[in-house]
C-alpha cells in the first residue's frame, strides 16, 4: 500500500507555467443574476478573470461582494446569466448538467468553509468516493494515501460521528485532492476554526497545492492567506476592483510539499493541535455529516 499519492493525471502543469500558457480559466464580462419576489438581484457584474495553470490567487472583500458566487460559477454549482467562462478547455455555457458533473470529478476540488462528510461512511469510503464515481480500481489505496499525507492514517475506518472537527476538516481536504484536479476551488477554508489550527490546515492546503501543481482560487478575509499566493484579486459589489501580484507566491511552501512527500503533515509534531470546524471536498450527492465541530482534534 503507497503511503504517499503520485501525480499520474495528464492535465498536470508545473508550477510557473510560461506566461503564455494556455489559461485554465478564462472569464469575460461574466454575469450572474437573480430573480426574487423584490425584483432582479444583479450578484455579479461584468467580471473578467483569467488564471493560468499553476496559479495561486487570493480573492478578497467584504462580505456579500460576491465572492462565493463567483466560485459557484467557476465550479459549475450555478450558471452565469450573460457572459463566458472557460474552465479547463470547456464552455460551461454548453454543458449540460451530467457534463458538469464530469467536469467537477475530473478537473475540479472544492473545499468550503463547512465539511461534508456522509456520515455512513468511513473515512476511507469518503475519501475514495470521488475515485469510485471515475471507476477508479486503485480508489481504496489511494484513498489510503491522501489520508496518511494528512495525519490520519490512524483514522482510517473511523466515521464522521467518531472524528473530531480538525479531523473531519482534514478528511475533506484529502477528498478534494484525492484525484489530483487541476482546479482547487476553496472558499473561506478557515473560517470556523481557530488560529493555530487554521495554520495546520492551510500549510496541508499550500504544501499539496505546491506538489501537485494545482491551480488554486482561495477565497479569504485573512489577508496573511491572500499574501501567500501570486495574485491577490479584491471583489467589492459583485466587480473586479483591483487585480495584483503578491510578491511572495508559493515559496514559502516548498517545504511543506517536501513534508509532504515523505508522509509528513506541517506543523503536526511541533505543538500544533488541529481542531474546530471543517472544511468541504466536492463529491457527488455527498451529504452533511453530523459533526463535533466545537471539539478539539488529536494531532497524534
Amino acid at each position: 500500500m503507497p503511503d504517499t499519492m503520485t501525480s499520474s493525471s495528464p492535465h498536470r502543469t508545473p508550477l510557473g507555467a510560461p506566461t503564455g500558457a494556455a489559461p485554465l480559466i478564462e472569464a469575460r464580462d461574466l454575469t450572474f443574476k437573480v430573480a426574487t419576489a423584490g425584483g432582479t438581484v444583479n450578484i455579479v457584474k461584468g467580471v473578467d478573470l483569467s488564471v493560468r495553470p499553476g496559479e495561486a490567487i487570493g480573492v478578497v472583500g467584504p462580505s456579500g461582494s460576491g465572492k462565493t458566487s463567483i466560485l459557484m460559477l467557476l465550479a459549475g454549482l450555478e450558471r452565469a446569466s450573460t457572459g463566458t467562462l472557460r474552465v479547463a478547455g470547456q464552455d460551461l455555457s454548453r454543458l449540460d448538467e451530467d457534463a458538469l458533473a464530469r467536469l467537477r470529478r475530473e478537473q475540479v476540488g472544492i473545499v468550503f468553509q463547512a465539511f461534508h462528510l456522509i456520515p455512513t461512511m468511513t473515512a476511507r469510503e469518503n475519501v475514495a468516493v470521488p475515485l469510485e464515481f471515475a471507476g477508479r480500481g486503485d480508489a481504496f489505496a489511494r484513498a489510503e494515501a491522501a489520508l496518511r499525507q494528512v495525519g490520519l492514517a490512524h483514522r482510517l475506518d473511523h466515521y464522521p460521528g467518531q472524528l473530531s472537527g480538525g479531523e473531519q476538516q482534514r478528511v475533506a481536504l484529502a477528498r478534494a485532492f484525492v484525484a489530483e484536479p487541476a482546479l482547487l476551488l476553496a472558499d473561506e477554508p478557515t473560517g470556523n476554526l481557530d488560529r493555530a489550527t487554521g495554520e495546520v490546515v492551510m500549510d496541508l492546503l499550500f504544501g499539496m497545492r505546491e506538489r501537485f501543481g494545482t491551480t488554486l482560487i482561495l477565497i479569504t478575509h485573512d489577508p496573511a492567506l491572500a499574501a501567500r499566493c501570486e495574485r491577490q484579486v479584491r471583489i467589492e459589489d459583485g466587480r473586479i476592483v483591483s487585480d495584483t501580484a503578491t510578491g511572495e507566491g508559493a515559496g514559502d511552501d516548498a517545504a511543506a510539499a517536501t513534508g509532504l512527500a515523505t508522509g509528513g503533515v506541517p506543523g503536526v509534531g511541533a505543538g500544533r493541535v488541529p481542531g474546530g470546524a471543517a472544511a468541504h471536498g466536492a463529491v457527488p450527492n455527498a451529504g452533511s455529516g453530523a459533526g463535533t465541530a466545537g471539539e478539539r482534534a488529536s494531532a497524534s
